[in-house]
C-alpha cells in the first residue's frame, strides 16, 4: 500500500521549505501537485509531482540568516525569568563593521527571525538566527548531522573555596574521557558518539551532532567535571571567527553549514 503524508510534511522532507512556510505557500496558491493547485492538508505520496511557483522562490531568497556572538546572560529564545532574548541584540548599532555581506539591515529582517538551536544563558559563542525554514531544518531537524564545536573550561572534583586548578588534564582519568566520547546516557537515552579531547590543561573541545538541554554540562557532571566556561565556536562549516561578543553579521551567500 502506498503511504500518504500531508503535503507540508513532504515539502519539508524534500528540503523545499519548512512546514509553516509550506502552509503559507499552499494558502497563497503557489504549490501544485501533479499540475493541480494544492489545498491545505492535502495527502500526497512519494510519487506525486510537487512544483512551487517562482513567487515563493523569490520570497524565500529574501529571507536572511544571522550569526550572533551571544554574550553571557542572554537567552536564545523567548524572554524568560526576566532575562533578555538574544534577538534584542539584532539592531544596526551591533552590526559588525567587518561584515562582508552586501545585505543592508531593514527592520523586516527581524520579523520571523528564530534561533536554530539553543545556547544556554550562561554560555557564549555562535548562535544562528534565521527566517529560512531550510536552514532551521538543516541545523535542528530530527535527522540533522551537523556538527557543533565547543570549547569548555572545566574543573575536576571538589575544590576548597577560592582554589583553582591549572592542570585538570593530569588529574582527570583517561577512561572517563573515553566515556565522554561514547557510552553516556541522559534521561535514560543513549547519547550519540562525540569527539572530546584536551585543548590545554584546563580546556576540552567537544564536537557534538545533537543538542539536548544543557547537554555538555550534564555530560561533564556524570564524569565528575564542573564546567566553568562554555563557548560555541563552530556550527558545521561556519565558524565564529573574529566576530566580537554582542555583535552580529549576515550569513554570506557562498557560506554553507
Amino acid at each position: 500500500m502506498t503511504e500518504h503524508i500531508r503535503l507540508n510534511k513532504r515539502m519539508a522532507e524534500l528540503g523545499l521549505c519548512s512546514r509553516r512556510e509550506a502552509d503559507d505557500w499552499i494558502a497563497k496558491g503557489w504549490v501544485t501537485v501533479n499540475g493541480e493547485v494544492a489545498v491545505l492538508g492535502k495527502p500526497v505520496t512519494a510519487r506525486d509531482r510537487i512544483e512551487v511557483d517562482k513567487l515563493a522562490r523569490s520570497q524565500q531568497n529574501k529571507q536572511v540568516t544571522i550569526l550572533l556572538h551571544k554574550p553571557m546572560g542572554y537567552v536564545s529564545g523567548q524572554a524568560e525569568d526576566g532575562h533578555t532574548p538574544a534577538i534584542n541584540l539584532i539592531e544596526p548599532r551591533n552590526h559588525w563593521r567587518d561584515d562582508r555581506s552586501t545585505v543592508r539591515f531593514i527592520p523586516k529582517h527581524r520579523m520571523g527571525l528564530a534561533p536554530a538551536g539553543r545556547l544556554d544563558i550562561d554560555s557564549v559563542g555562535l548562535l544562528v538566527l534565521t527566517q529560512d525554514g531550510r536552514v532551521a531544518r538543516q541545523l535542528i531537524g530530527a535527522d540533522s548531522e551537523i556538527e557543533k564545536e565547543y570549547l569548555v573550561r572545566v574543573q575536576y572534583g571538589k575544590l576548597s573555596a577560592g582554589a583553582q586548578q591549572t592542570d585538570v588534564q593530569s588529574l582527570f582519568p583517561t577512561d572517563r574521557l573515553a566515556c565522554l566520547c561514547h557510552g553516556l546516557q541522559l534521561d535514560g537515552q543513549a547519547l550519540k558518539p562525540a569527539k572530546v579531547d584536551w585543548q590545554n590543561p584546563e580546556q576540552l573541545r567537544f564536537v557534538l551532532k545533537e543538542g539536548r538541554k544543557r547537554q555538555i554540562r550534564r555530560m561533564c557532571e556524570l564524569v565528575g567535571l564542573t564546567v566553568v566556561g562554555l563557548k560555541r565556536v563552530r556550527i558545521g562549516r561556519v565558524k565564529l571567527g573574529q566576530l566580537p561578543v554582542g555583535q552580529w553579521r549576515y550569513l554570506e551567500p557562498d557560506e554553507q553549514f
